[in-house]
Protein backbone atom coordinates (compact mmCIF):
# COMPACT_ATOMS: atom_id res chain seq x y z
CA UNK A 1 0.00 0.00 0.00
CA UNK A 2 1.20 3.49 -0.90
CA UNK A 3 0.00 6.84 0.36
CA UNK A 4 -0.46 9.82 -1.95
CA UNK A 5 -1.82 13.32 -1.58
CA UNK A 6 -3.81 12.84 -4.79
CA UNK A 7 -4.71 9.73 -6.73
CA UNK A 8 -5.85 9.89 -10.36
CA UNK A 9 -8.08 7.27 -11.94
CA UNK A 10 -7.12 7.25 -15.61
CA UNK A 11 -4.30 9.01 -17.46
CA UNK A 12 -6.02 11.21 -20.04
CA UNK A 13 -4.47 14.58 -20.82
CA UNK A 14 -6.73 16.41 -18.35
CA UNK A 15 -5.70 14.10 -15.52
CA UNK A 16 -2.04 14.44 -16.47
CA UNK A 17 -2.25 18.23 -16.62
CA UNK A 18 -3.90 18.26 -13.19
CA UNK A 19 -1.32 15.85 -11.79
CA UNK A 20 1.56 17.87 -13.24
CA UNK A 21 0.36 21.13 -11.69
CA UNK A 22 -0.24 19.53 -8.30
CA UNK A 23 3.11 17.71 -8.37
CA UNK A 24 4.86 21.01 -9.03
CA UNK A 25 2.96 22.44 -6.04
CA UNK A 26 4.55 19.76 -3.90
CA UNK A 27 1.74 17.20 -3.87
CA UNK A 28 2.62 13.52 -3.98
CA UNK A 29 0.61 12.28 -6.96
CA UNK A 30 -0.20 8.80 -8.23
CA UNK A 31 -1.79 8.15 -11.63
CA UNK A 32 -3.32 4.72 -12.27
CA UNK A 33 -4.22 3.77 -15.84
CA UNK A 34 -6.02 0.55 -16.81
CA UNK A 35 -4.46 0.39 -20.26
CA UNK A 36 -0.92 -0.28 -21.34
CA UNK A 37 -0.63 3.21 -22.86
CA UNK A 38 -1.48 6.54 -21.24
CA UNK A 39 -3.19 9.46 -22.97
CA UNK A 40 -6.84 8.45 -23.22
CA UNK A 41 -8.09 9.54 -26.64
CA UNK A 42 -4.82 11.38 -27.31
CA UNK A 43 -2.52 8.61 -28.50
CA UNK A 44 -0.31 8.00 -31.51
CA UNK A 45 0.40 4.41 -32.51
CA UNK A 46 1.52 2.28 -35.44
CA UNK A 47 -1.90 0.82 -36.20
CA UNK A 48 -1.12 -0.20 -39.79
CA UNK A 49 2.54 -0.75 -40.67
CA UNK A 50 5.87 -0.07 -38.93
CA UNK A 51 6.89 3.55 -39.23
CA UNK A 52 3.37 4.85 -39.91
CA UNK A 53 2.20 6.80 -36.84
CA UNK A 54 -1.55 7.36 -36.56
CA UNK A 55 -3.38 9.58 -34.06
CA UNK A 56 -5.92 7.32 -32.36
CA UNK A 57 -8.45 10.09 -31.70
CA UNK A 58 -7.49 13.74 -31.33
CA UNK A 59 -5.30 15.19 -34.07
CA UNK A 60 -5.71 18.97 -33.74
CA UNK A 61 -3.70 20.39 -30.82
CA UNK A 62 -4.58 24.05 -31.32
CA UNK A 63 -6.54 24.18 -28.08
CA UNK A 64 -3.56 22.86 -26.12
CA UNK A 65 -1.15 25.28 -27.80
CA UNK A 66 -3.43 28.19 -26.89
CA UNK A 67 -4.36 26.92 -23.43
CA UNK A 68 -3.77 28.53 -20.07
CA UNK A 69 -1.82 25.44 -19.05
CA UNK A 70 0.57 25.82 -21.98
CA UNK A 71 0.99 29.54 -21.30
CA UNK A 72 2.04 28.77 -17.73
CA UNK A 73 4.21 25.74 -18.41
CA UNK A 74 5.53 26.28 -21.96
CA UNK A 75 9.16 26.04 -20.85
CA UNK A 76 8.60 22.90 -18.78
CA UNK A 77 6.68 21.23 -21.61
CA UNK A 78 9.33 22.12 -24.15
CA UNK A 79 12.01 20.73 -21.84
CA UNK A 80 10.05 17.44 -21.81
CA UNK A 81 10.07 17.28 -25.61
CA UNK A 82 6.81 19.00 -26.62
CA UNK A 83 7.02 20.06 -30.24
CA UNK A 84 4.33 21.46 -32.51
CA UNK A 85 3.88 21.41 -36.28
CA UNK A 86 2.16 24.66 -37.37
CA UNK A 87 -0.50 24.48 -40.07
CA UNK A 88 -1.11 27.29 -42.55
CA UNK A 89 -3.75 25.54 -44.70
CA UNK A 90 -6.16 24.45 -42.01
CA UNK A 91 -9.39 22.95 -43.33
CA UNK A 92 -11.31 22.62 -46.55
CA UNK A 93 -14.39 21.01 -48.02
CA UNK A 94 -14.71 19.23 -51.35
CA UNK A 95 -18.15 19.15 -52.95
CA UNK A 96 -19.96 16.80 -55.34
CA UNK A 97 -20.08 19.52 -58.01
CA UNK A 98 -16.28 19.46 -58.24
CA UNK A 99 -15.73 22.73 -56.36
CA UNK A 100 -13.90 23.24 -53.09
CA UNK A 101 -13.36 25.88 -50.44
CA UNK A 102 -10.66 26.09 -47.79
CA UNK A 103 -9.58 28.32 -44.92
CA UNK A 104 -5.89 29.22 -44.65
CA UNK A 105 -4.28 31.62 -42.20
CA UNK A 106 -3.57 33.98 -45.11
CA UNK A 107 -6.61 36.25 -45.19
CA UNK A 108 -6.14 37.23 -48.81
CA UNK A 109 -6.07 33.58 -49.92
CA UNK A 110 -9.22 32.72 -47.97
CA UNK A 111 -11.08 35.86 -49.05
CA UNK A 112 -10.25 35.21 -52.70
CA UNK A 113 -11.59 31.66 -52.42
CA UNK A 114 -14.81 32.95 -50.83
CA UNK A 115 -15.18 35.62 -53.50
CA UNK A 116 -15.28 32.88 -56.14
CA UNK A 117 -18.56 31.84 -54.50
CA UNK A 118 -19.87 35.21 -53.30
CA UNK A 119 -18.38 38.70 -53.21
CA UNK A 120 -20.79 39.58 -50.39
CA UNK A 121 -19.58 36.62 -48.34
CA UNK A 122 -15.95 37.66 -48.86
CA UNK A 123 -16.77 41.09 -47.46
CA UNK A 124 -18.63 39.49 -44.56
CA UNK A 125 -15.63 37.26 -43.83
CA UNK A 126 -13.32 40.25 -43.64
CA UNK A 127 -15.68 41.98 -41.20
CA UNK A 128 -15.90 38.89 -39.01
CA UNK A 129 -12.12 38.48 -38.93
CA UNK A 130 -11.63 42.15 -38.03
CA UNK A 131 -14.15 41.87 -35.19
CA UNK A 132 -12.86 38.52 -33.92
CA UNK A 133 -10.24 39.70 -31.38
CA UNK A 134 -12.84 41.70 -29.47
CA UNK A 135 -15.42 38.90 -29.61
CA UNK A 136 -12.90 36.18 -28.79
CA UNK A 137 -11.94 37.92 -25.56
CA UNK A 138 -15.39 37.25 -24.10
CA UNK A 139 -15.94 33.78 -25.55
CA UNK A 140 -12.54 32.44 -24.54
CA UNK A 141 -12.92 33.99 -21.09
CA UNK A 142 -16.23 32.17 -20.67
CA UNK A 143 -14.85 28.85 -21.95
CA UNK A 144 -11.71 29.19 -19.84
CA UNK A 145 -13.36 30.05 -16.53
CA UNK A 146 -14.98 27.87 -13.87
CA UNK A 147 -18.76 27.64 -13.83
CA UNK A 148 -18.90 29.55 -10.54
CA UNK A 149 -21.09 32.52 -9.64
CA UNK A 150 -18.02 34.71 -9.19
CA UNK A 151 -16.44 33.77 -12.52
CA UNK A 152 -19.72 34.12 -14.42
CA UNK A 153 -20.40 37.50 -12.85
CA UNK A 154 -16.93 38.69 -13.84
CA UNK A 155 -17.40 37.49 -17.41
CA UNK A 156 -20.83 39.11 -17.66
CA UNK A 157 -19.57 42.40 -16.20
CA UNK A 158 -16.62 42.51 -18.61
CA UNK A 159 -18.91 41.74 -21.54
CA UNK A 160 -21.40 44.46 -20.59
CA UNK A 161 -18.62 47.00 -19.94
CA UNK A 162 -16.96 46.36 -23.32
CA UNK A 163 -20.02 45.78 -25.53
CA UNK A 164 -23.00 47.35 -23.78
CA UNK A 165 -26.43 45.78 -23.53
CA UNK A 166 -27.01 45.37 -27.28
CA UNK A 167 -23.59 43.86 -27.90
CA UNK A 168 -23.92 41.56 -24.90
CA UNK A 169 -27.24 40.29 -26.20
CA UNK A 170 -25.65 39.64 -29.60
CA UNK A 171 -22.99 37.48 -27.95
CA UNK A 172 -25.66 35.66 -25.96
CA UNK A 173 -27.64 35.06 -29.12
CA UNK A 174 -24.60 33.53 -30.82
CA UNK A 175 -24.15 31.16 -27.88
CA UNK A 176 -27.77 30.04 -28.17
CA UNK A 177 -28.03 29.83 -31.97
CA UNK A 178 -27.94 26.71 -34.09
CA UNK A 179 -25.26 26.46 -36.79
CA UNK A 180 -27.90 26.80 -39.52
CA UNK A 181 -29.43 29.91 -37.96
CA UNK A 182 -26.09 31.69 -37.72
CA UNK A 183 -24.75 30.53 -41.08
CA UNK A 184 -27.87 31.30 -43.10
CA UNK A 185 -28.14 34.80 -41.67
CA UNK A 186 -24.41 35.45 -42.16
CA UNK A 187 -23.45 33.87 -45.51
CA UNK A 188 -25.31 33.45 -48.79
CA UNK A 189 -23.21 30.69 -50.37
CA UNK A 190 -24.32 27.13 -49.49
CA UNK A 191 -20.72 25.97 -50.02
CA UNK A 192 -19.37 28.37 -47.40
CA UNK A 193 -22.16 27.44 -45.00
CA UNK A 194 -21.51 23.71 -45.38
CA UNK A 195 -17.75 24.08 -44.93
CA UNK A 196 -18.14 25.91 -41.63
CA UNK A 197 -21.07 23.83 -40.37
CA UNK A 198 -18.97 20.67 -40.42
CA UNK A 199 -17.12 21.90 -37.33
CA UNK A 200 -20.34 21.46 -35.40
CA UNK A 201 -20.33 17.80 -36.45
CA UNK A 202 -16.88 17.36 -34.88
CA UNK A 203 -18.83 17.61 -31.63
CA UNK A 204 -22.51 16.65 -31.73
CA UNK A 205 -24.08 19.74 -33.23
CA UNK A 206 -26.02 18.99 -36.35
CA UNK A 207 -27.04 22.16 -38.21
CA UNK A 208 -30.39 22.60 -36.46
CA UNK A 209 -29.34 22.07 -32.82
CA UNK A 210 -29.38 25.14 -30.59
CA UNK A 211 -26.10 26.15 -29.04
CA UNK A 212 -23.94 24.85 -31.87
CA UNK A 213 -23.16 28.04 -33.80
CA UNK A 214 -20.28 29.10 -31.56
CA UNK A 215 -18.12 26.13 -32.57
CA UNK A 216 -18.05 26.77 -36.35
CA UNK A 217 -17.56 30.45 -35.55
CA UNK A 218 -14.63 29.97 -33.18
CA UNK A 219 -12.86 27.29 -35.22
CA UNK A 220 -13.09 29.16 -38.50
CA UNK A 221 -12.09 32.52 -37.04
CA UNK A 222 -9.26 31.06 -34.95
CA UNK A 223 -7.88 29.09 -37.90
CA UNK A 224 -8.02 32.20 -40.07
CA UNK A 225 -6.39 34.36 -37.41
CA UNK A 226 -3.79 32.00 -35.93
CA UNK A 227 -3.62 28.91 -38.09
CA UNK A 228 -3.79 25.41 -36.64
CA UNK A 229 -1.34 23.26 -34.69
CA UNK A 230 -0.59 19.53 -34.92
CA UNK A 231 1.85 17.60 -32.76
CA UNK A 232 5.28 17.01 -34.27
CA UNK A 233 5.52 13.26 -34.70
CA UNK A 234 1.99 12.74 -33.42
CA UNK A 235 -0.56 14.11 -31.00
CA UNK A 236 1.04 12.09 -28.22
CA UNK A 237 3.78 14.71 -27.98
CA UNK A 238 1.62 16.43 -25.37
CA UNK A 239 1.15 13.18 -23.44
CA UNK A 240 4.88 12.43 -23.35
CA UNK A 241 5.58 15.99 -22.20
CA UNK A 242 2.87 15.93 -19.52
CA UNK A 243 3.95 12.56 -18.19
CA UNK A 244 7.53 13.78 -18.10
CA UNK A 245 6.43 16.78 -16.02
CA UNK A 246 4.60 14.50 -13.58
CA UNK A 247 7.43 12.03 -13.06
CA UNK A 248 10.20 14.62 -12.97
CA UNK A 249 8.31 16.34 -10.14
CA UNK A 250 8.17 13.07 -8.20
CA UNK A 251 4.78 11.80 -9.35
CA UNK A 252 4.10 8.18 -10.16
CA UNK A 253 2.34 6.84 -13.26
CA UNK A 254 1.32 3.17 -13.33
CA UNK A 255 -0.10 1.45 -16.43
CA UNK A 256 -1.95 -1.85 -16.51
CA UNK A 257 -3.48 -0.81 -13.18
CA UNK A 258 -7.27 -0.89 -13.39
CA UNK A 259 -9.04 0.81 -10.52
CA UNK A 260 -11.87 -1.46 -9.35
CA UNK A 261 -13.21 0.81 -6.63
CA UNK A 262 -12.81 4.24 -5.10
CA UNK A 263 -12.76 3.70 -1.35
CA UNK A 264 -14.98 5.92 0.79
CA UNK A 265 -15.14 6.35 4.55
CA UNK A 266 -17.55 8.64 6.41
CA UNK A 267 -18.58 10.33 3.16
CA UNK A 268 -15.00 11.06 2.11
CA UNK A 269 -12.89 9.52 -0.64
CA UNK A 270 -9.88 7.85 0.93
CA UNK A 271 -8.14 6.07 -1.93
CA UNK A 272 -8.53 3.30 -4.50
CA UNK A 273 -8.54 -0.47 -4.71
CA UNK A 274 -7.06 -1.95 -7.88
CA UNK A 275 -8.40 -4.98 -9.71
CA UNK A 276 -5.19 -6.73 -8.67
CA UNK A 277 -6.22 -6.34 -5.03
CA UNK A 278 -3.72 -3.59 -4.19
CA UNK A 279 -5.02 -0.62 -2.23
CA UNK A 280 -3.62 2.92 -2.14
CA UNK A 281 -4.66 5.84 0.03
CA UNK A 282 -5.16 9.49 -0.85
CA UNK A 283 -5.01 12.08 1.92
CA UNK A 284 -6.26 15.10 -0.04
CA UNK A 285 -8.07 14.09 -3.26
CA UNK A 286 -9.16 11.30 -5.58
CA UNK A 287 -9.63 12.56 -9.14
CA UNK A 288 -11.53 10.37 -11.60
CA UNK A 289 -11.01 10.98 -15.29
CA UNK A 290 -13.90 8.73 -16.28
CA UNK A 291 -17.26 8.90 -18.00
CA UNK A 292 -20.02 9.72 -15.46
CA UNK A 293 -21.76 6.35 -15.73
CA UNK A 294 -18.56 4.58 -14.71
CA UNK A 295 -18.22 6.67 -11.57
CA UNK A 296 -21.49 5.73 -9.91
CA UNK A 297 -22.02 2.49 -11.80
CA UNK A 298 -18.67 0.83 -11.12
CA UNK A 299 -16.19 2.87 -9.09
CA UNK A 300 -18.66 3.73 -6.33
CA UNK A 301 -20.49 0.41 -5.90
CA UNK A 302 -22.58 1.82 -3.04
CA UNK A 303 -23.28 5.08 -4.83
CA UNK A 304 -22.28 8.59 -3.82
CA UNK A 305 -24.83 8.91 -1.05
CA UNK A 306 -26.83 11.40 -3.13
CA UNK A 307 -29.56 9.70 -5.14
CA UNK A 308 -30.07 12.74 -7.36
CA UNK A 309 -26.41 12.85 -8.34
CA UNK A 310 -26.28 9.11 -8.97
CA UNK A 311 -29.35 9.31 -11.21
CA UNK A 312 -27.88 12.24 -13.14
CA UNK A 313 -24.64 10.34 -13.74
CA UNK A 314 -26.49 7.28 -15.03
CA UNK A 315 -28.66 9.44 -17.30
CA UNK A 316 -25.70 11.40 -18.68
CA UNK A 317 -26.25 11.56 -22.44
CA UNK A 318 -23.58 10.55 -24.89
CA UNK A 319 -23.20 11.83 -28.42
CA UNK A 320 -23.55 9.55 -31.45
CA UNK A 321 -20.68 7.22 -32.26
CA UNK A 322 -17.70 7.46 -34.55
CA UNK A 323 -15.70 5.13 -36.76
CA UNK A 324 -11.99 5.72 -37.25
CA UNK A 325 -10.19 4.47 -40.36
CA UNK A 326 -6.40 4.76 -40.40
CA UNK A 327 -4.64 4.33 -43.72
CA UNK A 328 -0.98 3.92 -44.58
CA UNK A 329 -0.58 5.39 -48.07
CA UNK A 330 1.94 5.38 -50.86
CA UNK A 331 0.89 8.98 -51.61
CA UNK A 332 -1.68 11.57 -50.57
CA UNK A 333 -5.12 11.47 -52.23
CA UNK A 334 -5.45 13.04 -55.67
CA UNK A 335 -8.44 15.27 -55.00
CA UNK A 336 -10.59 15.70 -58.07
CA UNK A 337 -11.51 19.26 -57.05
CA UNK A 338 -7.90 20.44 -57.09
CA UNK A 339 -4.34 19.51 -56.17
CA UNK A 340 -4.21 22.34 -53.63
CA UNK A 341 -6.40 20.24 -51.33
CA UNK A 342 -3.43 17.93 -50.75
CA UNK A 343 -1.81 20.52 -48.48
CA UNK A 344 -4.72 20.95 -46.05
CA UNK A 345 -4.72 19.36 -42.59
CA UNK A 346 -8.41 18.48 -42.90
CA UNK A 347 -10.62 17.88 -45.93
CA UNK A 348 -14.30 17.60 -45.02
CA UNK A 349 -16.72 15.61 -47.14
CA UNK A 350 -20.11 16.88 -46.01
CA UNK A 351 -22.06 18.23 -48.98
CA UNK A 352 -24.72 20.41 -47.35
CA UNK A 353 -26.52 21.43 -44.19
CA UNK A 354 -29.43 19.21 -45.13
CA UNK A 355 -27.15 16.20 -45.71
CA UNK A 356 -25.57 16.72 -42.29
CA UNK A 357 -28.96 16.98 -40.61
CA UNK A 358 -30.13 13.81 -42.34
CA UNK A 359 -27.00 11.91 -41.28
CA UNK A 360 -27.43 12.98 -37.67
CA UNK A 361 -31.07 11.93 -37.55
CA UNK A 362 -30.27 8.58 -39.16
CA UNK A 363 -27.63 7.86 -36.52
CA UNK A 364 -29.89 8.94 -33.68
CA UNK A 365 -32.54 6.53 -35.00
CA UNK A 366 -30.05 3.65 -34.93
CA UNK A 367 -29.56 3.62 -38.70
CA UNK A 368 -26.28 3.38 -40.56
CA UNK A 369 -26.14 6.66 -42.51
CA UNK A 370 -26.17 6.30 -46.27
CA UNK A 371 -23.76 9.25 -46.55
CA UNK A 372 -21.89 9.89 -43.28
CA UNK A 373 -19.90 13.05 -42.65
CA UNK A 374 -16.24 12.31 -43.34
CA UNK A 375 -13.38 14.24 -41.79
CA UNK A 376 -10.25 13.31 -43.74
CA UNK A 377 -7.07 14.26 -41.90
CA UNK A 378 -3.81 14.58 -43.85
CA UNK A 379 -1.26 15.06 -41.06
CA UNK A 380 1.75 14.01 -43.13
CA UNK A 381 1.05 16.90 -45.51
CA UNK A 382 2.21 19.05 -42.61
CA UNK A 383 4.42 16.67 -40.63
CA UNK A 384 6.26 14.13 -42.84
CA UNK A 385 7.95 12.59 -39.78
CA UNK A 386 4.85 10.46 -39.13
CA UNK A 387 5.58 8.11 -42.03
CA UNK A 388 8.57 6.66 -43.90
CA UNK A 389 10.10 9.00 -46.46
CA UNK A 390 7.69 9.75 -49.29
CA UNK A 391 4.82 7.86 -47.64
CA UNK A 392 1.75 9.19 -45.84
CA UNK A 393 -0.96 8.45 -43.32
CA UNK A 394 -4.63 9.30 -43.63
CA UNK A 395 -6.86 9.87 -40.59
CA UNK A 396 -10.53 9.35 -41.42
CA UNK A 397 -13.20 10.20 -38.84
CA UNK A 398 -16.67 8.92 -39.78
CA UNK A 399 -19.53 10.81 -38.16
CA UNK A 400 -22.27 10.25 -37.04
CA UNK A 401 -22.93 6.56 -36.28
CA UNK A 402 -25.17 4.55 -33.94
CA UNK A 403 -23.64 2.40 -31.21
CA UNK A 404 -26.35 -0.20 -31.79
CA UNK A 405 -27.30 -0.86 -35.40
CA UNK A 406 -31.05 -1.11 -36.00
CA UNK A 407 -30.98 -0.72 -39.76
CA UNK A 408 -29.27 0.79 -42.79
CA UNK A 409 -30.52 4.00 -44.39
CA UNK A 410 -29.18 2.73 -47.72
CA UNK A 411 -30.98 -0.59 -47.33
CA UNK A 412 -27.88 -2.62 -48.18
CA UNK A 413 -26.48 -3.77 -44.81
CA UNK A 414 -28.48 -6.04 -42.52
CA UNK A 415 -28.59 -5.01 -38.85
CA UNK A 416 -25.90 -6.80 -36.86
CA UNK A 417 -23.16 -6.24 -34.30
CA UNK A 418 -20.45 -3.81 -35.30
CA UNK A 419 -17.86 -6.61 -35.24
CA UNK A 420 -19.60 -8.12 -38.27
CA UNK A 421 -20.51 -4.86 -39.98
CA UNK A 422 -17.48 -2.62 -39.65
CA UNK A 423 -15.54 -3.85 -42.69
CA UNK A 424 -18.47 -3.59 -45.07
CA UNK A 425 -19.32 -0.13 -43.70
CA UNK A 426 -15.68 0.91 -44.07
CA UNK A 427 -16.04 -0.04 -47.74
CA UNK A 428 -18.93 2.45 -48.01
CA UNK A 429 -16.69 5.12 -46.54
CA UNK A 430 -13.84 4.41 -48.93
CA UNK A 431 -16.29 4.36 -51.85
CA UNK A 432 -17.35 7.89 -50.89
CA UNK A 433 -13.76 9.11 -50.67
CA UNK A 434 -13.03 7.53 -54.05
CA UNK A 435 -15.70 9.70 -55.67
CA UNK A 436 -13.78 12.77 -54.50
CA UNK A 437 -10.26 11.31 -54.83
CA UNK A 438 -10.22 8.66 -57.57
CA UNK A 439 -7.53 6.02 -57.21
CA UNK A 440 -7.19 6.23 -53.44
CA UNK A 441 -7.51 2.46 -52.99
CA UNK A 442 -4.53 1.87 -55.24
CA UNK A 443 -2.40 3.89 -52.81
CA UNK A 444 -3.37 1.99 -49.64
CA UNK A 445 -0.48 0.02 -48.12
CA UNK A 446 -2.25 -0.87 -44.88
CA UNK A 447 -5.37 0.00 -42.95
CA UNK A 448 -6.95 -0.31 -39.52
CA UNK A 449 -10.66 0.15 -38.84
CA UNK A 450 -12.10 0.99 -35.42
CA UNK A 451 -15.88 0.74 -35.08
CA UNK A 452 -17.70 2.69 -32.36
CA UNK A 453 -17.52 -0.42 -30.18
CA UNK A 454 -13.81 -0.86 -30.88
CA UNK A 455 -13.21 2.71 -29.72
CA UNK A 456 -15.02 1.99 -26.46
CA UNK A 457 -13.00 -1.19 -25.99
CA UNK A 458 -9.81 0.81 -26.36
CA UNK A 459 -11.04 3.56 -24.06
CA UNK A 460 -14.18 2.99 -21.91
CA UNK A 461 -14.72 6.76 -21.75
CA UNK A 462 -15.68 6.67 -25.45
CA UNK A 463 -19.09 5.21 -24.65
CA UNK A 464 -20.69 3.84 -27.81
CA UNK A 465 -17.87 5.40 -29.82
CA UNK A 466 -18.69 8.89 -28.53
CA UNK A 467 -15.34 10.63 -29.02
CA UNK A 468 -16.38 13.78 -27.14
CA UNK A 469 -17.46 11.93 -23.96
CA UNK A 470 -20.94 13.35 -23.73
CA UNK A 471 -23.38 15.50 -25.64
CA UNK A 472 -22.62 19.24 -25.54
CA UNK A 473 -26.21 20.29 -26.12
CA UNK A 474 -27.37 23.18 -23.94
CA UNK A 475 -29.12 20.91 -21.43
CA UNK A 476 -25.76 19.26 -20.70
CA UNK A 477 -23.32 22.12 -21.04
CA UNK A 478 -22.15 25.14 -19.07
CA UNK A 479 -23.77 24.93 -15.60
CA UNK A 480 -25.18 21.50 -16.48
CA UNK A 481 -21.95 19.70 -17.37
CA UNK A 482 -22.07 16.97 -16.19
CA UNK A 483 -25.10 17.90 -14.04
CA UNK A 484 -26.67 20.82 -12.20
CA UNK A 485 -24.70 21.79 -9.06
CA UNK A 486 -21.73 19.69 -10.20
CA UNK A 487 -20.10 21.81 -12.91
CA UNK A 488 -17.17 22.56 -10.59
CA UNK A 489 -15.57 19.11 -10.93
CA UNK A 490 -17.12 18.26 -7.56
CA UNK A 491 -19.18 15.28 -6.40
CA UNK A 492 -21.28 14.62 -3.27
CA UNK A 493 -18.34 12.62 -1.88
CA UNK A 494 -15.83 14.88 -0.14
CA UNK A 495 -12.37 14.94 -1.75
CA UNK A 496 -13.69 13.12 -4.84
CA UNK A 497 -13.56 15.03 -8.11
CA UNK A 498 -14.36 14.41 -11.78
CA UNK A 499 -12.24 15.66 -14.65
CA UNK A 500 -12.10 15.14 -18.40
CA UNK A 501 -14.30 15.85 -21.41
CA UNK A 502 -17.49 14.94 -19.55
CA UNK A 503 -16.94 17.93 -17.27
CA UNK A 504 -16.82 21.67 -17.96
CA UNK A 505 -15.66 22.99 -20.44
CA UNK A 506 -16.06 19.74 -22.39
CA UNK A 507 -14.19 18.03 -25.20
CA UNK A 508 -10.98 19.15 -26.83
CA UNK A 509 -7.27 19.09 -26.15
CA UNK A 510 -7.09 22.30 -24.11
CA UNK A 511 -6.67 20.54 -20.72
CA UNK A 512 -8.86 23.26 -19.20
CA UNK A 513 -10.87 20.85 -17.04
CA UNK A 514 -7.78 19.35 -15.44
CA UNK A 515 -5.92 22.63 -15.06
CA UNK A 516 -8.82 24.57 -13.52
CA UNK A 517 -9.43 21.72 -11.08
CA UNK A 518 -5.72 21.68 -10.20
CA UNK A 519 -5.78 25.42 -9.53
CA UNK A 520 -8.88 24.96 -7.41
CA UNK A 521 -7.19 22.25 -5.35
CA UNK A 522 -3.60 23.40 -5.16
CA UNK A 523 -3.58 27.10 -5.95
CA UNK A 524 -2.18 28.87 -8.97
Amino acid sequence: MSEFDAIFVGAGHNSLACAAHLALQGWKTGVFERGAIIGGAVQTREFTLPGFRHDFGAMNLSLFAGSAFHRKYANELKAQGLEFAPVADCFASAFPDGRWFGVSNDLEKTAARIAAFSAADAATWRRLVAAFPAEAEHLFRLLGSPMSARALAGTAWNLWRKKGIAGSLDTGRLLLSSPRAWLEETFESPHIRATLATWGMHLDFAPDIAGGAVFPYLESMANQSFGMVLGKGGADTIIRALSGMVTSAGGKIVTGAEVAEITVSAGRATGVRLASGESHTATRAVIAGVAPKALTGRLLPNGSGDAGFDTAMQKFRHAPGTMMIHLALDDLPDWRAGAELRQFAYVHLSPSLDAMSRTYQQAMAGMLPDEPVLVVGQPTAIDPSRAPQGKHVLWVQVRMLPAEILGDAAGKIAPDHWDKVKEVYAKRVLDIIETYAPGLRNKILGRAVFSPIDLERENPNLVGGDQVCGSHHLAQNFLFRPARNYAGWNTPVAHLHLTGAATWPGAGTGAASGFMLAQQLGGR
